[in-house]
């Protein structure tokens, strides 16, 4: 995992009731995959609309992008923290976190 990645079990303790959550959930799919299978209170910009739409983000939050195998999203972290952003990307995507975290997330 690299510094750019955060694990499935580390977010999972870090959006846990009584945590102190300071994370911004990304969902980088497309519309269709989001409407499948998604975190809760996440916010969806599929990665190509990213650039354009970077204003939509809040300044200073920890923002997790995600995806569905982690591909995505890492590239979305790296074009976040480039723009001055405190980013990153769940390793493994939303189906390392459904096999680990959430087996009621729709694997596809």
């Amino acid at each position: 995992m690299s510094s750019l990645e955060i694990g499935p079990e580390d977010l999972a303790k870090a959006l846990a009731p009584g945590a102190k959550n300071k994370f911004f959930l990304l969902d980088v799919r497309n519309g269709w995959e989001h409407e499948l299978a998604r975190l809760p209170d996440d916010a969806l910009i599929p990665l190509p609309e990213l650039p354009e739409r970077m204003s939509e983000l809040p300044k200073g939050a920890q923002i997790v992008a995600y995806c569905h195998h982690g591909v995505r999203s890492l590239s979305a972290a790296a074009i976040l923290r480039d723009a001055g952003f405190d980013a990153r990307s769940l390793a493994g995507g939303i189906d390392l976190w459904s096999r680990l975290i959430d087996p009621s997330v729709l694997r596809y």
